[in-house]
């Protein structure tokens, strides 16, 4: 069968499907959207249980200056998204949560540590002209592009962040859920805040390279919320977190390759969308009641 060269959306919903896997940077790119799916609800789920949203926002910020600075520099792009990310993550964690700082020295650092990384990224890019023209890419991502070398390097840095994840899952819950009982009970509660940043940072680096900087902050929090609207109970929603995860990266991958937009845009509404459609339902349920 000759190569598809014009993918076009039809009434034929297995003709579709079909020309998605015609072309090996698609598979790649399906392979790759499916990684950071996982990978993001997971942690994203944390996240959101944690309120720990607006740190998540600056460390998916922290990867528009990582990946301009690495430009700038001659190294891979993203080696500058897992370099910054995870600077930033050391950064807020030294005063993260601090007892006798309380909530407001720490969202005066995330809010500074957002500033100074918009500040480099912008000048990162103003002084390398080359990747003036990427910049939509940067932002907003694209599947073009997607080699099996980084699928591979993604799946690696997903099942070694998800695994430091599993070994610390229930002394995190338990701090997360009660704080002070957790350390009165030993648990070491400011190391897990770090730790867990530090995760949040891989998490936000791997998703930066298909969402785009700017709008991986739809399926790091858009899908968990959406579970959370669901169930409270953490197995069931970090399953259902990782469903809806795949949903809108499966979708959005999908039909931004019949589009001339980038695929951060479709994930980012579909994302909305279920939320929105979750949250109507239950209100609807509730009223009823």
């Amino acid at each position: 069968m000759a190569p598809i060269q014009n993918p076009h959306l039809s009434l034929d919903l297995v003709a579709d499907v079909q020309q998605l896997f015609a072309f090996p940077f698609m598979v790649n790119a399906l392979e790759a959207g499916t990684i950071v799916a996982v990978l993001a609800a997971i942690v994203g789920w944390y996240m959101v249980l944690r309120r720990q949203s607006f740190a998540g926002h600056t460390l998916s910020v922290m990867a528009f200056p990582g990946a301009t600075g690495a430009a700038l520099a001659g190294l891979p792009t993203a080696l500058g998204y897992y370099l910054a990310c995870g600077a930033a993550a050391l950064a807020m964690g030294r005063t993260s949560r601090a007892p006798t700082r309380g909530f407001g020295a720490e969202t005066a650092l995330i809010g500074t540590v957002q500033t100074v990384g918009l500040a480099a990224g912008y000048l990162f890019l103003s002084l390398n002209h080359e990747i003036l023209s990427g910049t939509e890419t940067l932002l907003f991502g694209t599947f073009l592009g997607v080699t099996t070398g980084q699928v591979l390097t993604l799946l690696i840095v997903a099942v070694a962040t998800l695994a430091v994840l599993a070994l610390g899952a229930r002394p995190l819950l338990f701090s997360t859920v009660d704080r002070d009982v957790a350390r009165a009970s030993g648990v070491p509660v400011a190391i897990l805040d770090v730790a867990f940043l530090v995760i949040l940072g891989l998490a936000v680096a791997a998703t930066s390279q298909i969402t785009g900087a700017l709008l991986v902050f739809a399926v790091l929090v858009a899908p968990p919320a959406t579970a959370q609207l669901i169930t409270t109970r953490p197995l069931a929603g970090l399953a259902l977190s990782v469903v809806f995860a795949l949903l809108v990266v499966w979708l959005g991958l999908g039909v931004a390759y019949f589009s001339i937009y980038p695929v951060g845009f479709y994930t980012t509404t579909f994302a909305f969308g279920l939320y929105v459609a979750v949250w109507t339902t239950r209100w609807t349920l509730t009223r009823r009641a």
